[in-house]
Formats: structure tokens, C-alpha cells, sequence
């Protein structure tokens, strides 16, 4: 038979890795540029069957051109009972008269309006929707104008403002973010393996495949195929940097393993990819496809999250059977140095204390499995105290933001819902009633049209297409439950109207739309990803028992973890409530990377199984793969806690859901208790395969746990 030269075995290895090096040269600089294609304009992502959606549609008809308004607040700086007299009142319009035709305004600002209780001015300063990044100086000059007026103390508040701020948010996000990460994991990989080279080649992996991630999403963000805002960037460098180092953990770890048995290079990582590819492309198509469950949401946010985050999936798969595989297959033993892959060294690496774990395993799982069991029912319980209704306006930051300020003076002294009416788009020969009906609504403390010069009340209605506009004031605060509530009757009480065809929108009824859909697409959603996972679980494990033990267990772990969550965000970090969409990224992400650590261990234990039998081969198991999968899991945790870096309170959120839940399902979950479950239910586990019972005679001391034999067709 004929056999290749060996000089031509080094040729694959040296092309491969010839080629990513070229690919990261090229692409790694995406990883960069993705926030130019990024946008953190939130109407982008409402649900795209929502009422509130057909209001931002209607709107564009009664304006001559698209605007983003910014709130100017003064207040009086004599303390808490001084007023704000006429002379300021007009000083301030004055100021701000003063400004029409500069750059980025749209029209003349309104004049300065005095709060009831005369302690405070507001106007409305109209800007461009397409400043970019010219907005913060523009805001800059409204700013300044608004400052001239003696006595008083200006802030900006609205959408403008508040857009500012989250670009201040995500400033420098692809920079501090993914060094934050990859400092996280060079560390943990250096006081886990003790290796020089290894963490330096397995981040390499991560990066390059960060940049060919980065490199499509640019491509398609810029087509307009999918849509990217600062927290999908965050979340697509988190998850590939973890994703990548998850996989290169697994299969450099069995290379260790092939070389300590004394077989070369070549031989140890064909045998390495071998086992190791199946377990790999497994755990990522879980993942991926659970993101691309997404797809099914009403949110756009969530649809756009699902095929970015499943091609940073796809490129992390792919650096991890490529570029990997070829790097280790150059350097060899090397690239495990100082250490030396012997039997020896794998004890010494961490085999010893995880013998110790499935000796114990293997002497009382019922109790094991009992006891941890007990402990993630009791956080599961929990779990329904943790409020998904939304994030109030003053914790949607975690530091402290100008415009969240600026919107608190704003309702001390104004109507809550100042600023960010509720939007009632009606018949025109309808406008009487449908005004009467809106005063009429609890909540609502006044209801106007919009006129002809664009603003509310003075003027007969500006009639478009026989519609019109009317703003309705809502007593509490926009972003309060109360308002939520109003904007619920409001809708009912409008469309009661014959004749009206009213639709209400506005930024409240956005956010109930949103969280409506929200609960309406978890109901969805939850289903298709256990289906998902429970279908590639039968399929690599080739069981149906085992899969079900797997999903029920990650399933409960994510309960046991949002039971946790509501207990800290509540008493610890002070969050009165999540982003509605936070429980669903957080099962999808904990649920899919929390199977990851299952499949990494039962298609271990499959295959010691059928060697040693179905006892020892979940002994065995768990001894292999104990220690690289901690690891992992300890990687992944501390590139998901990065997001916290970011001072928005979701991605702290997120950060914190998905750290701890997968630190928990890794260390406890898949630790304890799925080995103990397995080794107490035995043989069933792995049905319907054939497992023949223990020969007559044998006995069960672990000493002859090698009597079960899983027939290969199992």
C-alpha cells in the first residue's frame, strides 16, 4: 500500500494554518469596526406586529421631516421652594430661539413652558434622526444655550439624550469588552494548565475566529440583512471568545491525553479530532440552532441576535477543527510546556481529585443526587418572584446618566408622562370624541391634537390622509407600571370610539407591547430549543432516556438560577426588574451552553461505556473530562461576567444569569448530579440500547465494575 511521505504530512497543518493567519490578518480588524454598521436606535427592534409599531408608521405622515426630540429642564437654583420667574421664562425661549439654524435642528424650538407648580421650565428642541456620531455636540450646544439663563440649573432629557447616553454606554465597547475577556481566560488557562504556549495558541484560535464572526455580520449588517446594536456586538464577542475556548479546551485535552499513551503527533490528533469533532459540531449546533429558535420571536432584537449569534457559533466550530488541530500538530509537546503529557502528569493535572469525586459518586449517588436535587428545587422556587416587566428609565444605566437625571426633575415637577405622551392616531372627523375618551381614561391628565404649526393644542388639528395626531399626558412616569396600566385602558377606551379606527402608540405603550411580546414568545421559543436539544441529544448519544435526564436537568438549573438571580438583583444589586427579554436570552444561552458541558461528558462516558461497561464507563467519564470541563466552564463564566463592564443594567444582568448559571450547572449539575442519576438508574439510562445485565456471580463491588457491557449498536 502506498504511503504518503512523511514530509507531506506537515502539509495540511502548515496550509491551515498559513490560512488563518491570513484570515486574521485580513479580517481580525471586523472585530473593530462592527459598531460603525451598529445602531442603538430602539424603534428598530419593537415588535413588528405591535399597535404601538403601526403608530411610528402613521406618525411619519404628520411630519415634514423625521425628528428626535431632546427635553430641556430648568430648574430654579434657590433651593427647593424657589420659583422661576417670567424674566427667566423668557430668557430661556430667548436661549433657545437663538439656536434655530445650527447645525442638526429641525425647525424652531418651543417656547419655555412653567410647571404648575412655577418651580421648573421645559421646551422641546426638535434635532435630526441622522446626526450620529454629531449628536453628543449637538446636544452639546443645546446644552450650552440652555445654561446662559441666570439662576437656574439646565438638563436634557428625552430620546436624544437618552440616545447619547447609550453610545457613551458603548463607547470603546470592542476594545474594553473583548480585553476584558480575553485577560479573563489568559489568566484562568494559566493557572489551570501551567503552559506557556497552549493559552497563547488557544486565544489566537478565539480571536481569529472573533474576526471572521465579526467580518459576515459586517457584510450582512451593511446589506441591511441583519440588524446589530451595541448589545448583540457585546453578546456576539462574549459568546465566540467563550464558545472557542470551550471547544479548544476539549480537544486539546484529548491530545494530551493521545500523547501521554506515546503515540506521535500525527497519530494523536487524528485520534484527538476523531473523538472529539462528534462532541464539538454536536454542542455547537445545539447552540446554534437554539439561537436560530429566535428567529421565531415577534422581536427584532431577538430575530437579529439569532443568526449573529449562530455564525460566532459556526466560526467558533470551525477555528476549533482547523486552526487548532494544526497549530498543536506543529508544536507538538511543546506546545504543553513545561509540563509533559505522561500518565503521570494527567493524575497531577487534576485526574486525582476527580477520582476522589466519582469514587463518591459511585459509594452513595442517592444521596448525591437527592441532596443537589433538593437544592435546585429550592432556588427554582424562586424563580417566579424575579419581575420581567421592564427596567424603570432610573435603572436602565448602572452609573449614574445625565438624561435619567434629567428625566427625574422633569417628573417632580411635570406630569410623569411629560415629554413621552401617549400617541393616539384617529379618524379626523373622530377628534372630539376620541379626546373626551382619552381625558376620560384614569391615568391620562390631558389629551390635545397636534396642529398645524406641529405641536399640540393651539390651532385647529393638522388633518393627514383623514387622520390625526393626539398626544395624551399620562400622570405617572412613562416607564412605570401605572403608565403601562393607563395605556392598557387608554386602548380600550379609544377603540370604543365607532367610527375612530384609533391605534395608541407612543414610548409606554412600546414597552407594553414589547413585554407583552416577550411573554408571548417564550411560550414559543422554550418548547422549539428543548425540542432542538432533545433531538441532537438522541441523536450523538443514541439513547432516549439519557437525553430526557440531560434536558430536564439543564432545564432546572436555568429555574434554580433566575430563582438566585431575582434574589440578588432584588436585595443585593437593588434592580426592581429585568428587561422582558432577559429570561429568554438567559434559557437560550443557559439551557444550550449548559447541554454543551452534558454532551462533553456523556459522549465520554458512552464511549467508556462500551469499552468498560455502563458502571464504570460513567466513573470513567467522569475522571476524563472533570477537570477540562471545569475548566471550561470557569472560562465561559468569567467571559460572560465581562459584560458588566458595560454599564447598562441588562447586560449586567445577562452577565450575571449566565456567569452563575453555568458555574452551577458545571459544578454541581454536571459534577454530581447527572453522574449520580446515571449511576443509580444504571443501564436504563442508555435505553433503548442494549446493556446486558451483570453475568451471575459478579459482584457489585466497585473493584469488578467492568462486568456491563453496552453492545455496540447501542
Amino acid at each position: 500500500m502506498f504511503t504518503a511521505p512523511r514530509s507531506a504530512r506537515w502539509l495540511l497543518p502548515v496550509v491551515l494554518l498559513v490560512v488563518w493567519l491570513g484570515i486574521g490578518g485580513s479580517l481580525g480588524s471586523y472585530a473593530g469596526k462592527l459598531g460603525e454598521v451598529a445602531t442603538n436606535d430602539q424603534a428598530a427592534f419593537l415588535p413588528t406586529n405591535a399597535e404601538s409599531t403601526k403608530v411610528i408608521d402613521a406618525q411619519r405622515s404628520f411630519r415634514q421631516e423625521e425628528t428626535l426630540p431632546t427635553i430641556v429642564v430648568w430648574t430654579a437654583d434657590g433651593g427647593a421652594e424657589s420659583k422661576v420667574s417670567t424674566e427667566q421664562r423668557g430668557a430661556a425661549t430667548k436661549a433657545l430661539t437663538a439656536l434655530k439654524g445650527d447645525r442638526g435642528l429641525v425647525g424652531s424650538p418651543s417656547p419655555a413652558l412653567r410647571s404648575k407648580d412655577g418651580r421648573a421650565l421645559q421646551a422641546v428642541v426638535q434635532l435630526r434622526p441622522d446626526l450620529g456620531e454629531d449628536l453628543p455636540d449637538v446636544l452639546d450646544d443645546v446644552r450650552k444655550a440652555a445654561e446662559q439663563v441666570p439662576g437656574t440649573r439646565a438638563q436634557l432629557a428625552g430620546p436624544a439624550a437618552s440616545q447619547a447616553d447609550l453610545g457613551d454606554a458603548f463607547a470603546g465597547i470592542d476594545g474594553l469588552l473583548l480585553g476584558v475577556a480575553l485577560a479573563s481566560v489568559l489568566v484562568i488557562l494559566l493557572l489551570v494548565y501551567r503552559s506557556v504556549l497552549l493559552p497563547l495558541v488557544i486565544i489566537a484560535g478565539a480571536v481569529f475566529s472573533l474576526g471572521v464572526a465579526c467580518a459576515i455580520v459586517y457584510f450582512l449588517a451593511d446589506q441591511d440583512l441583519v440588524r446589530v446594536d451595541g448589545q448583540i456586538q457585546g453578546i456576539l464577542s462574549i459568546l465566540v471568545i467563550g464558545a472557542a475556548t470551550d471547544y479548544a479546551l476539549l480537544l486539546t485535552a484529548r491530545f494530551r491525553e493521545e500523547l501521554a499513551t506515546g503515540e506521535d503527533r500525527f497519530a494523536a490528533m487524528r485520534s484527538a479530532v476523531r473523538r472529539s469533532a462528534g462532541p464539538i459540531v454536536a454542542s455547537g449546533a445545539t447552540v446554534a440552532l437554539g439561537l436560530l429558535a429566535l428567529l421565531l420571536s415577534d422581536l427584532t432584537n431577538n430575530r437579529a441576535l439569532g443568526p449573529v449569534g449562530a455564525i460566532g457559533i459556526a466560526c467558533a466550530v470551525l477555528s476549533a477543527l482547523t486552526f487548532l488541530p494544526a497549530a498543536l500538530v506543529l508544536l507538538g509537546r511543546a506546545a504543553y510546556w513545561p509540563a509533559k503529557p505522561t500518565p503521570e502528569a494527567q493524575k497531577s493535572a487534576g485526574q486525582g481529585v476527580w477520582t476522589r469525586v466519582a469514587a463518591w459518586v459511585d459509594k452513595v449517588p442517592r444521596r448525591i443526587w437527592a441532596g443537589t436535587l433538593t437544592i435546585l428545587i429550592v432556588c427554582a422556587a424562586f424563580a417566579p418572584t424575579l419581575n420581567s416587566k421592564g427596567v424603570p428609565l432610573d435603572e436602565i444605566f448602572v452609573n449614574d446618566a445625565p438624561s435619567v437625571a434629567a428625566q427625574e426633575s422633569l417628573g417632580k415637577h411635570f406630569p410623569g408622562g411629560s415629554g413621552n405622551p401617549a400617541v393616539i392616531i384617529a379618524d379626523a372627523g373622530r377628534v372630539k370624541e376620541v379626546r373626551t375618551a382619552a381625558k376620560g381614561t384614569a391615568g391620562i391628565s390631558d389629551a390635545v391634537a397636534v396642529t398645524a404649526g406641529g405641536r399640540p393644542g393651539a390651532g385647529k388639528p393638522l388633518v393627514v390622509d383623514n387622520r390625526v395626531r393626539i398626544d395624551a399626558t399620562l400622570q405617572d412616569a412613562a416607564d412605570s407600571d401605572a403608565a403601562k396600566s393607563a395605556v392598557a385602558d387608554l386602548r380600550t377606551a379609544v377603540h370604543a370610539v365607532d367610527g375612530a379606527d384609533a391605534l395608541v402608540g407612543g414610548y409606554t405603550a412600546q414597552q407594553y407591547d414589547t413585554q407583552k411580546t416577550a411573554e408571548h414568545d417564550r411560550g414559543i421559543i422554550v418548547p422549539v430549543v428543548l425540542a432542538i436539544i432533545l433531538v441532537i441529544l438522541c441523536g450523538l448519544l443514541r439513547s432516549l432516556v439519557m437525553p430526557l435526564i440531560l434536558v430536564v436537568t439543564v432545564a432546572l438549573n436555568f429555574l434554580a438560577t433566575l430563582g438566585v438571580a431575582a434574589l440578588v438583583f432584588q436585595h443585593v444589586l437593588g434592580f426592581s426588574g429585568t428587561d422582558s427579554s432577559v429570561p429568554l436570552y438567559g434559557f437560550v444561552f443557559l439551557v444550550a451552553l449548559g447541554v454543551d458541558y452534558n454532551i462533553f461528558l456523556m459522549s465520554r462516558v458512552r464511549e467508556e461505556s462500551l469499552r468498560h461497561g455502563a458502571r464504570q464507563g460513567v466513573l470513567r467519564g467522569l475522571t476524563a473530562t472533570g477537570g477540562v470541563i471545569t475548566s471550561a466552564g470557569v472560562v465561559l463564566a468569567a467571559t460572560f461576567a465581562a459584560l458588566g463592564v458595560i454599564p447598562l443594567a441588562f447586560l449586567v444582568q445577562i452577565a450575571f444569569i449566565v456567569a452563575f448559571g453555568v458555574l452551577f450547572d458545571t459544578l454541581v449539575v454536571r459534577s454530581f448530579l447527572v453522574p449520580a442519576l446515571v449511576r443509580d438508574m444504571g443501564a436504563v439510562t442508555w435505553w433503548p440500547g442494549v446493556i446486558s445485565r451483570r453475568r451471575k456471580g459478579t459482584s457489585d463491588a466497585p473493584a469488578t465494575l467492568g462486568t456491563e457491557r453496552m453492545s455496540t449498536d447501542a
